[in-house]
């Protein structure tokens, strides 16, 4: 049995000056009753707890970490920025070299902005196409997840999808009246209501969302949206947070072949350190101050530890073969456990998006929020609970993704699959 005494001191006395102990809600394992993970270290695809106990990971901060925990140029570059200074709050060279890597990395992204975290980049998107626009209502979907603004806290996917109301305690009525949240993937209903929406400003989703699990949007669905926010003079925001870097070089966009006016990137974008950004067509990204009047600000944005961290990151992920042998990696581990669930007919849903997959345990697939309801949890916290205990670490909840990275060895991708191969077997 695994003995885990250290973590359950450290979470106890943390629970005493954070509230739930946790930094970020999910983190709490309140979903599974389940001790959380209390993490001391990382390296390539393994993690250790704080009581030394060993674990292959296939959550990587989230999506952040394609390269793996602690990459060796990622750290080199790093240290060497360190020992020259962490912060300014003044314009730096690296991050000029790193606007230029990722603008010429995304075809669209024509100017770049970055900040701190994906909900910065997000809630500054909303303001800039507000006011590039001059309307004021922002449409999303169901089940789509954009961090914790206040305006888009209504239907949201990852664990805002568990509290009592579609939205969260101290958002008041009136932020979020200029927001609505459809279906996703509904397009003759999604279509009908923006053709009678006269304020339309922006529509923003996730292209695969992956805050209620890995849903991808239908080809069609994307290729409408594109359409109707043209003909309203509206602007269409991909949510790139999770996606950008991560399903392809290009991302969704170049996958979907739908192009959009505003991007918002986080996770891959930092290499590993708090970074994100956004950006687009010029017009729209000349409204921001100084040149325009929409006001956005950061002392961290730019942080230069992690424009280092990014050019080293995204600098990688450009070697042709890497995405091809992410995929070989990844089907290494899902392709026999899809093979399994289909010839038992198991009601289990592997849904996949390149190195992204999440399991649903229920009988038909997910496209959309409102299949949610059909999911068995309850399997779920069986099946997590077995995983945990065999040393294997996946997000902790139903409703999220997992990702394999560049730094996954075949053996411990073999070692995870045969052991939900076995919990297969049992069901």
């Amino acid at each position: 049995m695994t003995v885990r005494e250290k973590a359950r001191q450290v979470y106890i006395s943390s629970c005493g000056v954070i509230p739930g102990g946790v930094n970020s809600p999910v983190r709490s394992f309140k979903e599974l009753n389940m001790l959380p993970m209390v993490v001391k270290s990382g390296k390539g695809d393994m993690i250790w707890d704080v009581d030394g106990n060993p674990y292959i990971d296939y959550c990587m901060s989230w999506g952040a970490l394609i390269l793996g925990h602690a990459d060796d140029d990622v750290v080199e570059n790093v240290y060497h920025q360190l020992k020259l200074g962490s912060t300014f709050g003044i314009m730096t060279e690296v991050e000029r070299d790193m606007a230029y890597m990722i603008t010429s990395i995304v075809p669209g992204l024509d100017k770049v902005r970055f900040v701190s975290s994906g909900t910065e980049a997000v809630m500054s998107a909303i303001r800039l196409s507000r006011g590039f626009t001059g309307k004021n209502t922002i449409v999303k979907f169901n089940g789509n997840y954009h961090g914790h603004v206040d305006s888009l806290l209504i239907q949201s996917g990852s664990s805002v999808s568990l509290l009592p109301e579609s939205s969260s305690l101290g958002v008041p009525r009136e932020m979020v009246k200029y927001t609505i949240s459809l279906p996703y993937n509904d397009v003759e209903l999604v279509r009908t209501v923006l053709r009678q929406i006269d304020d339309l400003a922006a529509v923003i989703l996730e292209p695969v969302a992956a805050n209620m699990g890995v849903v991808p949007a239908s080809q069609e669905f994307m290729q409408m949206l594109r359409e109707e926010t043209e003909k309203k003079e509206a602007l269409l925001i991909f949510d790139e947070v999770i996606t950008g870097f991560r399903v392809g070089l290009k991302g969704a966009s170049e996958i979907y072949g739908v192009k959009p006016d505003l991007f918002c990137f986080g996770k891959i974008v930092g290499g590993g350190l708090p970074a994100a950004a956004f950006g687009g067509r010029s017009d729209v990204m000349d409204c921001l101050s100084p040149l325009g009047g929409v006001y956005q600000a950061g002392t961290l944005s730019g942080n230069p530890l992690a424009m280092q961290a990014g050019i080293v990151t995204l600098t990688k992920l450009q070697v042709p073969s890497f995405y091809s042998d992410l995929e070989t990696k990844a089907n290494i581990l899902l392709d026999p456990i899809q093979q399994v669930i289909e010839d038992r007919g198991l009601d289990v849903q592997l849904q996949r998006v390149g190195s992204m997959f999440t399991f649903f345990f229920s009988p038909k697939p997910i496209r959309c929020k409102e299949d949610l309801a059909g999911v068995d949890e309850n399997k779920f916290k069986m099946f997590y609970e077995y995983l945990f205990s065999e040393g294997i670490y996946m997000a902790p909840s139903q409703f999220e993704s997992n990702f394999v990275s560049s730094s996954h060895k075949i053996e411990n991708l073999v070692r995870t699959r045969d052991r939900i191969l076995r919990f297969f077997s049992k069901m």
